[in-house]
């Protein structure tokens, strides 16, 4: 098997990096982002010593790029004015280790709940304007979360998201430890993504030590990130039905979502896959019967799903409920850096599972429906045709016992690499930078964290007692953002 490597020469994962200084910041992205390449976060570091450093990760389907510069005056100027996705990445920084960004004037506090509302909210002024307190605490056993609505009547002007209120420091945690023990603070980002956060960990963490997954490895590891999106599209498509009170659709979808769980839990025994990937190896194996076995219960489910669908699809008052509400536009799901099936509903034809080497990805296409309205409709439609997928993808890698897996030595040791994986929400980066065999530093920004400010554009101007609904349409993660 040959070893795939981009148009420099480097392996998969192994980061380009340019060191800039800091009043070359601005242009050097602005210039990676001109070229083509997508943005893919702004991460902040504070070394052992030194002034804080600042991490901006690119990439093309040949390859990573690191813009790293430090930030010796405390400021650098902006990007968000031409990378908006970077709003949130520029905004975390500066409340983390106090660097401004010129010109992203307010920059308006993030993760800093000491900041009083005026200072994190937009002011909204107007006849009969007024604003609605949702969160942190809810009704629902979910993390905490607060949204703040600025209304007319019940028409949604602006919505400010405030997140972090269980911030874990996960990513200060795991520097300076070894790198196979890293991956514990990875997993522990979401629940939901655990394999995801962790296959990125151990790809970046292998591509930095010039290693590469052997067949076996690439399969198991393809074979857990499809069964952990199974059951997340599962639920998302029941939480969706719930959002409409249509409680047929969301307990059917519900009880596929427990089977798949229940199914994973005898295979790796766990519900949500925690500690099923390791760097360097693989930590689950099927026989020959287990695997026939995982077949037959996924077909079973696969059966069941299209005969709900089938009737979620006829009712009417259903539909009606889904069609035309928070639509996202394909010019505003590219400009905001959307990913993930609310790209994808979107018509963004984006899925990083056709540029993953280092998974059993190969002939993959991306699925994108005809109608990519962009609404919730589209949203819901988007889960069910990339569950099908997902469901043809583990019924042809589980033909097949699954085998223990390795890495072999194929290339040069870096000090710093780049894990990049598709979740159930979108693609997730993990940026790797090691001393030895320990951890200087973790970056995560996953598909959840990427689209928190999309659901806040998209849900301008629909009516507050939909905001739920167009809520679980993204079915975002909390957890992520209080790493």
């Amino acid at each position: 098997m040959s070893t795939p490597r981009d148009a420099s020469g480097r392996m998969p994962g192994v980061a380009e990096i340019r060191a800039v200084p800091a009043a070359a910041w601005r242009r050097a992205c602005l210039d990676a982002h001109a070229h083509g390449e997508r943005f893919g976060g702004l991460f902040s570091h504070l070394p052992a010593s030194g002034p804080p450093r600042l991490r901006a990760v690119f990439s093309t389907p040949a390859g990573e790029r690191l813009i790293t510069c430090e930030a010796t005056e405390g400021a650098v100027e902006t990007i968000v004015d031409v990378i908006p996705a970077a709003g949130w990445d520029e905004r975390e920084a500066h409340d983390l280790h106090a660097i401004s960004f010129i010109g992203h004037e307010p920059l308006r506090p993030l993760i800093d709940h000491h900041a009083p509302l005026e200072a994190w909210t937009v002011p909204t002024v107007g006849e009969d304007v007024h604003q609605v307190a949702v969160g942190p605490i809810h009704a629902g056993v979910i993390e905490s979360g607060h949204f703040r609505f600025h209304v007319v009547g019940e028409r949604i002007l602006h919505l400010d998201v405030r997140l972090s209120y269980k911030r874990r420091g996960l990513e200060t945690a795991a520097a300076g430890r070894s790198l196979g023990d890293g991956i514990a603070y990875a997993q522990r980002a979401c629940a939901a993504c655990a394999v995801t956060n962790t296959v990125a960990y151990a790809q970046a963490c292998e591509a930095a030590l010039g290693l590469q997954p052997d067949d076996h490895l690439r399969r198991a590891r393809t074979v857990l990130l499809e069964l952990e999106r199974v059951y997340n599209h599962l639920n998302d498509i029941s939480a969706i039905c719930a959002g409409v009170g249509f409680a047929p659709g969301a307990m059917a979808y519900a009880a596929l979502k427990e089977r798949a769980q229940r199914l994973n839990e005898r295979l790796a025994w766990h519900r949500f896959l925690f500690d099923t990937v390791s760097v360097g190896r693989s930590a689950i194996s099927f026989d020959r019967q287990e695997a026939a076995d995982a077949r037959r219960e996924l077909a079973a489910i696969g059966q069941e799903h299209q005969l709900v669908w089938r009737d979620l699809r006829f009712v009417s008052s259903l539909q009606e409920r889904l069609e035309g509400v928070a639509t996202l536009s394909a010019a505003d799901a590219e400009r905001l850096g959307a990913v993930g099936p609310a790209a994808r509903a979107s018509g963004l034809r984006d899925d990083h599972r056709i540029h993953s080497p280092h998974l059993s990805y190969s002939g993959f296409s991306v699925a994108v429906a005809e109608a990519a309205s962009g609404d919730v409709a589209a949203r819901t439609n988007q889960r069910a045709l990339e569950l099908h997928q997902s469901l043809e993808l583990l019924d042809d890698l589980l033909t097949q016992p699954l085998e223990p897996g390795t890495v072999r030595r194929c290339g040069e040791e870096a000090s710093t690499a780049v894990g990049r994986v598709e979740s159930p929400r979108g693609v997730t980066v993990c940026v790797v930078v090691r001393e030895g065999d320990r951890l200087a530093a973790l970056h995560l920004r996953t598909g959840s964290y990427a689209n928190w400010p999309v659901l806040a554009h998209a849900v301008v101007g629909e009516l507050l007692p939909d905001f739920p609904l167009i809520n679980k349409s993204f079915e975002l993660c909390y957890a992520c953002a209080d790493r």
